[in-house]
């Protein structure tokens, strides 16, 4: 590890407040300052004295800044390409302008993407034309007629152009993780790439971001409103939307959704994108992050060989408007199909503020998942069905959101009363003293798990850059929280929150604002994959260093000893930091014990008979340990984590907890009240309904394992301390360990004295086995009121076969998953059909189990039927493109070569293997099979395997607008009732159609 500098120092002041007394944290202040640096290139660069992370912050000539941070942990570099580019800089006529732009960088330039640029910037210029005029013309009927126009150039400029060349490319190098994203300031480019193809990286990067060319407009348009209908049918994101509109009233904030307007979608204007792009999109505003196994001094002379030839230009953000104090609460109220909820926002000041610093305390002061406020008061006691709260911090303002869920017999308006009087306490000081010291320590905690990984440490350097961060404000920011006294926090709390907040009322019923729009009959567009860009060409010439995999000797990475009561403890060293993990394993689950899960879930509620629930959860929490009792359809595990020093104290606690648990007629009631509205609202989720109810019964009937439930009338009938003696005799059942840390043997010599077991431990309870029926000629519906329709095609395969493993992951990528595959190049590129599309082979996690084959489309209502056909088509007739295959294939080796399975992951990646009934790491045999397949063994994987199949077709949509009778043609349509779905009691039977 070279960035990782967690020292033994660091971690000893993380457990000052961390003992049963919580003495105040020390007010020792980390030294932190800027140091100037020059490598032997010349190349000038900052540092900060005592950052973990050893970034170098290098600022190149043309003003680009590059942030780079090493970790050769696994040969593979996080990359982001940030720009200081977002909706809030939409101009007010062409809102959705920087997301959809977002898009278009994907195109490719003037060499990238096209077979004769001269010939296609003609037909480009003249759609550009056209949309002009489409945006001025108010006649309907004219702008049809204009469309259509646009819909025959289009066509005629795909016959030049050449669709996914850059994704090409990407996907070529073994590329991971391929997007962008936009929001309120930002647009940001992600990419993780092996280490050895960096200089191929680079080389398609700077080309890309030198030159903007609007290929394929209308069709991408198109997707960008499924986006947008994709949002339509998210209550959240309205209610987030709603929010914001009230919080800042004048600002972009909340006035320009990062989507756009429909109408403005419906309207672009490629000049505008241009002029956004010339603006906005040039080295000073913008930031390169690299996070992984490379060498600072040649890295930075390559980025500067390649995007240090873009030309730099002066920036200036427009001025935005300042918001007028909130004096009174401002009311908000959203409706939509999905179960209720209210939040409170109080606006703030933004990043680099004091408020941030204040507000950041406050708010794991209120809520940090154990021991907050909101933690001990609203979610341990039950009094809400859910409640939480976060801040967001941006350039011009933040803001503190609280939510809650409410309970089956409560007002929205009683949730609100009760997250208030949680502000309350805080403002009257009703926290004791040692809760600051031990919320520093918390986020001391996740940060520096977060500094483990590189796409955490990369994006925090990209925020940093967005907001203008000196990266050592950031490395000083704890230390700053540090110098916060309770009275000053009590202080600011009073000063604070008051009547100035936004509620939002989250409220079941239709939206009356919903947008719908006609199918516009894009004509689908040419993807000429059989020809290839002068520069895709040289591209692909070029010779990458030569990656090799590792494999994974798993029996010896994954070391053994015993306890002495001869249970037995698989152990890996953690050589990062000092955090530590201890989990104990038994090998039966829900299937063995409908309780199981029934029973881990009430623990979490319960005390003791020395502690109270809430006093427990403050012990933990003092501790720096997070204990958890959780069970899955074969296992079940009891586990702590945390600070390796407190390792014993936690055990201890968590033995206490397991052996004297005290049950509460009270606490049980309330918890199956939960259980009960939890149902209720999973109800009225439609990705809950799709992929867990439809999904289940697609596969397996009437007879699944999600079916297999309690009613709710059983669960009131049990009796509580029955539960806490399932808990409680789980010690007398089989185990073992696994243990993730450092000193396995003092871990050990804590179990001895502490996990107290029986000399003869009992056998598994015989387990449930649940039969996977045939599938074919069946399409289960569930009405849902929402603006696009999802489909889920399931077909069931053979009995997982570890020797299809190799194949089946090369056609996924090579057919169905990922921007270059051929079912998104079909459906969404070439046809405009959907936003989202995939399909795949996908191999059982079990080895008695069978291997499914499936896809799936998101998209509007009425473009449902050809999409169908589409799917279909593609799922009976795989398309043959040499080209393609040859790329999916280098990509699919690529990734193996760069994978590297380390820490934790070597046990519970060997854990899923043992599953499937092997016991090697097998992607030596996978890796080694695909580099010797042809397009012709493809081909033959998918004739035996895909063609023919016969689906279950599982559909949600709104039946006003699902054309039922297309439907019909793909089988036999069966209505679901949901209660029915998931054999919940309000309906036991089914409505079919």
């Amino acid at each position: 590890m070279k960035f990782l500098k967690i020292t033994l120092l660091s971690v000893l002041t993380l457990l000052l407040s961390h003992c049963k007394d919580a003495p105040t944290i020390t007010k020792t202040v980390t030294k932190v300052a800027v140091e100037q640096h020059t490598d032997p290139s010349g190349f000038t660069y900052e540092t900060v004295t005592n950052d973990p992370t050893g970034l170098r912050l290098y600022t190149l000539d043309n003003g680009l800044k590059v942030y780079l941070s090493q970790n050769d942990e696994e040969p593979k570099i996080q990359t982001y390409i940030a720009v200081r580019a977002g909706s809030n800089y939409d101009p007010k006529e062409a809102t959705g302008l920087a997301h959809y732009l977002e898009h278009m960088v994907f195109k490719g330039t003037d060499e990238i993407g096209t077979q004769d640029y001269e010939k296609e910037k003609v037909l480009l210029q003249e759609i550009s034309d056209l949309y002009e005029e489409h945006r001025k013309e108010t006649d309907p009927v004219k702008k049809k007629e204009i469309y259509k126009k646009i819909d025959e150039v289009s066509l005629k400029a795909s016959e030049i152009s050449i669709p996914n060349e850059y994704d090409k490319m990407i996907s070529s190098l073994g590329a991971e993780g391929t997007n962008a994203h936009t929001w309120f300031e930002e647009t940001v480019y992600k990419n993780k790439i092996p280490a050895n193809e960096l200089d191929k990286w680079l080389k398609v990067e700077s080309e890309r971001f030198s030159q903007l060319v609007l290929r394929l407009f209308h069709t991408e348009l198109e997707a960008v409103y499924e986006e947008f209908n994709m949002g339509q049918d998210n209550d959240f994101r309205k209610a987030f939307a709603a929010m914001l509109d009230g919080l800042f009233p004048n600002h972009p904030y909340g006035q320009q959704t990062t989507i756009g307007t429909s109408d403005h979608l419906k309207n672009p204007s490629m000049v505008e994108i241009h002029k956004y792009f010339d603006k906005y999109y040039v080295p000073n505003n913008m930031a390169m992050v690299m996070v992984g196994d490379f060498e600072f001094d040649e890295t930075i002379k390559k980025i500067n060989d390649t995007f240090g030839a873009l030309k730099k230009k002066e920036v200036e953000h427009p001025v935005l408007p300042k918001e007028e104090p909130i004096t009174a609460p401002v009311v908000k109220e959203v409706f939509g199909p999905t179960a209720e909820y209210v939040s409170l926002a109080f606006r703030s000041e933004g990043i680099g503020t004091k408020e941030e610093k204040l507000l950041t305390l406050a708010d794991m002061i209120l809520r940090n998942g154990t021991a907050g406020l909101i933690d001990l008061n609203l979610n341990q006691k039950q009094l809400v069905q859910r409640a939480a709260c976060f801040t967001t911090f941006l350039n011009d303002y933040g803001f503190h959101e609280f939510t809650g869920s409410p309970k089956a017999d409560q007002t929205l308006d009683e949730v609100k009363d009760l997250l208030l009087g949680e502000i309350e306490k805080l403002k009257k000081g009703a926290f004791d003293e040692w809760m600051i010291s031990a919320v520093i320590n918390d986020l001391k905690l996740t940060q520096t798990q977060q500094y483990e990984n590189n796409t955490a440490l990369a994006s925090a350097y990209y925020n940093a850059f967005i907001h203008h961060e000196d990266w050592k404000d950031k490395v000083a920011f704890l230390d700053e929280l540090k110098k916060i006294s309770k009275q000053e926090l009590v202080d600011f709390a009073n000063a604070f929150y008051k009547d100035n907040y936004v509620v939002t009322y989250k409220r079941k019923g239709a939206d009356k604002n919903i947008t719908k729009v006609e199918n516009p009959g894009i004509t689908p567009v040419q993807l000429n994959r059989d020809k290839q860009s002068g520069y895709l060409q040289e591209f692909m010439a070029i010779k990458s260093a030569d990656l090799k995999p590792k494999y994974v000797d798993y029996k010896k990475e994954i070391k053994e000893e015993k306890t002495e009561s001869g249970l037995n403890v698989a152990y890996i060293e953690n050589k990062n930091n000092d955090l530590f993990s201890l989990n104990i394993i038994f090998d039966m689950g829900q299937n063995n014990d409908k309780k199981a899960a029934l029973a881990a879930g009430y623990l979490d509620y319960l005390g003791t008979d020395k502690y109270s629930p809430e006093e427990l959860k403050k012990e933990f929490y003092k501790l720096g340990i997070d204990y958890y009792v959780s069970t899955a359809a074969d296992k079940t595990y009891v586990g702590i984590s945390g600070l390796k020093e407190n390792l014993d104290s936690g055990l201890v606690l968590l033995e206490h907890l397991w052996s004297n648990a005290v049950p509460n007629q009270e606490t049980y009631a309330k918890y199956i009240d939960k259980i009960a509205k939890g149902r209720e609202d999973g109800k009225t989720q439609k990705g809950n309904i799709l992929w867990s109810g439809l999904m289940s019964y697609g596969k397996y009937g009437e007879n699944s394992p999600l079916r297999n439930v309690f009613k709710i009338k059983e669960l009131q009938a049990f009796d509580p301390q029955e539960l806490v003696n399932k808990v409680k005799e789980l010690k007398n059942y089989k185990q073992r360990i696994f243990y993730y840390g450092k000193d396995v043997a003092a871990a050990i010599a804590s179990l001895d004295k502490n996990h107290i077991i029986p000399e003869n431990l009992l056998e598994y309870p015989e387990k449930t086995t649940y039969v996977e029926k045939e599938t074919g000629g069946n399409v289960y519906f569930v009405d849902y009121d929402m603006v696009q329709s999802e489909m889920l095609f399931l077909a069931k395969g053979s009995e997982f076969d570890p020797a299809k493993m190799a194949a089946s992951r090369l056609f996924n990528t090579y057919f169905g998953s990922g921007l270059s595959s051929i079912v998104f190049q079909e459906i969404r590129e070439s046809k405009s059909l959907a936003y989202a599309a995939q399909a795949g082979y996908s191999t059982a996690s079990k080895k008695e189990d069978s291997n499914y084959v499936y896809a799936y489309v998101g998209t509007q209502a009425n473009k449902m039927p050809q999409a169908v056909d589409a799917m279909m088509d593609l799922m009976t007739n795989m398309p043959e493109a040499e080209e393609q295959f040859n790329a999916a294939k280098e990509a699919t080796l690529k990734k193996i070569a760069a994978q590297r399975i380390t820490k934790s992951n070597i046990f519970w990646t060997y854990e899923s293997l043992k599953k499937k009934g092997i016991e090697n790491d097998n992607r030596e045999e996978i890796y080694n099979t695909i580099k010797n397949m042809t397009l012709a063994d493809l081909k033959k994987f998918f004739i035996e395997n895909i063609k023919g199949e016969t689906y279950n077709v599982m559909v949600i949509g709104n039946k006003k607008d699902v054309n039922m009778k297309a439907l019909s043609k793909l089988g036999k349509v069966q209505e679901m009732n949901i209660d029915y779905l998931f054999n919940y009691e309000k309906d036991d039977t089914n409505v079919k159609l």
